[in-house]
């Protein structure tokens, strides 16, 4: 937290996320709340949704609320609300009116990476969608691309031109992203916070 209020001292003045659109899947914590601050002090455009169904803190969801950046997350969601939020947070509207997503993502368990990706895919020919799926989740992620593909044409793709990169905080979406990448399938370039030297010997270690 000190780290993160240095920052907004140092370079609120130069603003220099200004017009950047931000997605985070990530626990809707009171210390996620002071990131997406930051965030929106630097200039940052933001949108977030929590993580987890059970993590997030209702009243640090409703303070980022107040203030009037777009949070999609409670505590005890059911997996069909989880995965409309996760769309919901990467759903940025232009002055036009066009439907895009966000230029830079902040993912944990990388389901923004993997919806944006499998509904990419869908738009170019997959069928993944119609498979038998080995969970209700899987079924549940199927739906919500069929319903995007239907109300929204070519969204995907949109999303996919404008994405600069994502940042991936846990070992499981870390693993996601290099088996995006041995398949040669991964959209966009991808930050390993998982391994950087400050996750993995203090808060792999210590907790938050």
């Amino acid at each position: 937290m000190p780290g993160l209020m240095a920052i907004r001292e140092e370079f609120a003045a130069a603003q220099p996320l200004k017009g950047a659109r931000i997605a985070g899947s990530l626990h809707m914590t009171i210390q996620t709340g002071v990131l997406i601050e930051t965030l929106v002090a630097l200039g940052a455009e933001v949108r977030w949704a929590s993580c987890n169904i059970f993590s997030t803190q209702d009243h640090a969801a409703a303070a980022i609320a107040a203030t009037g950046t777009p949070v999609f997350a409670w505590k005890g969601e059911t997996l069909e609300e989880y995965w409309d939020c996760t769309l919901d947070a990467l759903t940025f509207t232009l002055a036009d009116g066009t439907l895009t997503g966000p230029e830079l993502v902040v993912d944990d368990g990388g389901d923004v990476t993997l919806l944006i990706h499998k509904g990419y895919e869908l738009e170019n020919g997959s069928d993944w969608v119609n498979t038998a799926s080995s969970s209700h989740e899987e079924q549940v992620i199927k739906n919500l691309l069929k319903r995007v593909a239907k109300e929204r044409p070519g969204y995907w793709g949109r999303v996919v031109k404008d994405w600069k990169g994502v940042s991936e905080e846990t070992t499981t979406g870390v693993h996601r992203l290099y088996q995006l990448a041995q398949a040669g399938t991964l959209l966009i370039p991808a930050i390993n916070v998982n391994d950087s030297v400050t996750k993995s010997k203090f808060d792999n270690l210590l907790g938050h």
